[in-house]
């Protein structure tokens, strides 16, 4: 079962989450291994460039890939890249080459391959790529990463980075992980805020209709999956059983 973390503001949200990807990324250090983290775009990115470079870590340990990713160039306000790039390089004593972006001068399907590739580099010999943490937000269609409601990719079962080019949200073309990738991750952590967010949190942790909306099929088969809400967000699961 999930892990439903409520706070009281956005703010709390926010510093939670860093302090949960603190734990998170020195658990994996004192293993003796890197910290693998995907991060996501989104409300979810100036939560961590906010608030990580205040966390005590082994920053050269970190191995940062993006969970999903617009083909835009990185000068581009679209680009989750460029936002990381301007907002935490700098604030945290991480290097560009921890941090490993999408080539977006390639077609889609070609950028979906090399960022596979270039997963294959981080962890040689895996044949499933097993991530220590992915940081997840959640469209109030109940999609997450570039996995949208109705989508074929949502039935991928080979690919681990795959194309989209008629993604419903602009811009169309995009890569993202799948579940197969997601699903084999050590842990998934999920953060909403707003209250913007509350009806379709309700849809997806009280009621579970089928078919199960995207953000509801991360369920990491040998691993645990968190919620970070603030109480707007979650203010209409408050009488489910979810908090019996």
């Amino acid at each position: 079962m999930a892990s439903i973390n409520v706070f009281k503001t956005e703010l709390q949200v926010a510093k939670e989450i860093c302090s949960f990807v603190e734990m998170k990324a020195n658990e994996a250090l004192a293993r003796g291994t890197d910290f693998t983290v995907g991060f996501s775009g989104g409300s979810l990115q100036k939560y961590l460039c906010e608030h990580l470079p205040r966390i005590s870590t082994d920053w050269s340990k970190w191995r940062i890939f993006f969970c999903d990713e617009r083909l835009v160039s990185f000068e581009d306000n679209d680009s989750t890249y460029k936002y990381y790039r301007d907002n935490l390089i700098g604030k945290a004593p991480i290097h560009t080459e921890n941090i490993f972006p999408i080539n977006p001068n390639l077609s889609v399907e070609e950028c979906a391959k090399d960022y596979t590739a270039c997963l294959r580099k981080v962890f040689p010999g895996d044949d499933l790529p097993r991530f220590d943490l992915l940081l997840l937000g959640i469209g109030p269609d109940g999609h997450t990463c570039s996995l949208f409601p109705s989508h074929p990719l949502l039935e991928e079962k080979d690919v681990l980075i795959a194309p989209i080019s008629d993604s419903p949200k602009p811009p169309p073309c995009r890569v993202t992980m799948t579940y197969p990738l997601i699903n084999n991750a050590r842990c998934c952590a999920f953060v909403s805020c707003g209250a913007g967010k509350a009806a379709i949190l309700k849809t997806i942790l009280a009621e579970q209709h089928e078919p199960l909306l995207p953000a509801a099929r991360v369920n990491p088969t040998d691993g645990k999956v968190f919620w970070f809400l603030d109480d707007a967000a979650a203010s209409m699961l408050k009488n489910s059983e979810l908090f019996d």
